[in-house]
């Protein structure tokens, strides 16, 4: 297996500039890395820079605790601007509080504005209990997900091979599962596939494939 193919090769550093997303550009083509990952706002200027490259965006990065209207308005301008995958942030605080009609709305609302694009949905596994992750998960697959991730790389952890094998058995097979935070190795980035992860986010996916080889 080569691990190229499912990574998502991400910059979502607050001091990203222009030049350094063009980098993450060359470097995902290069490589052939799935897609790029990115902040909304550098959308466009990807799209204005090389039209082959798949784009990920974030929306409601990284906290998730915006408006459900700031989310779909913000999903809707990235894949305006050329996205065509989009990874959101649940609202934690309202999951953890049971508040499942609101979390529920707030997917279902994004996944509207991505249309028929790859809707993601990171539920930050760190700050959640096993029982919080089913549920995050399974609410994200009844409001029409088409992944689940684990984490934005900006909370207390990043991907655990326990939690990915917990979203794969939630989700079941048709689903994609995205491990993200904290992967820096080829060993690392092998162990989440093996517990059941269809994608990879990595800033390190050169040094990941390197490995690879």
């Amino acid at each position: 297996m080569r691990l190229n193919r499912l990574i998502d090769h991400t910059n979502l550093k607050p001091e990203a500039t222009s030049s350094d997303i063009k980098k993450l550009v060359d470097e995902a083509i290069e490589n052939d890395f799935y897609s790029v990952c990115v902040n909304s706002s550098f959308v466009k200027l990807i799209k204005d820079y090389n039209k082959d490259v798949k784009i990920t965006a974030v929306v409601g990065f990284p906290l998730g605790a915006m408006a459900t209207s700031a989310k779909a308005y913000e999903t809707k301008c990235a894949i305006e601007d050329g996205a065509n995958e989009i990874d959101m942030v649940i609202e934690i605080g309202r999951l953890k509080e049971k508040d499942y009609d609101y979390v529920i709305e707030d997917i279902k609302a994004v996944k509207e504005a991505c249309g028929n694009n790859i809707l993601k949905v990171i539920v930050e596994t760190c700050l959640l209990t096993e029982e919080e992750i089913i549920k995050a998960c399974d609410l994200a697959v009844k409001a029409g997900a088409d992944f689940v991730k684990t984490s934005t790389g900006f909370s207390t952890d990043g991907a655990k091979a326990k939690n990915i094998a917990t979203m794969r058995k939630t989700v079941g097979p048709n689903i994609g599962v995205k491990a993200s935070g904290g992967i820096h190795t080829a060993s690392e980035a092998l162990e989440m596939v093996e517990a059941g992860a269809s994608r990879i986010g990595a800033s390190k996916s050169i040094e990941i494939c390197a490995e690879d080889k």
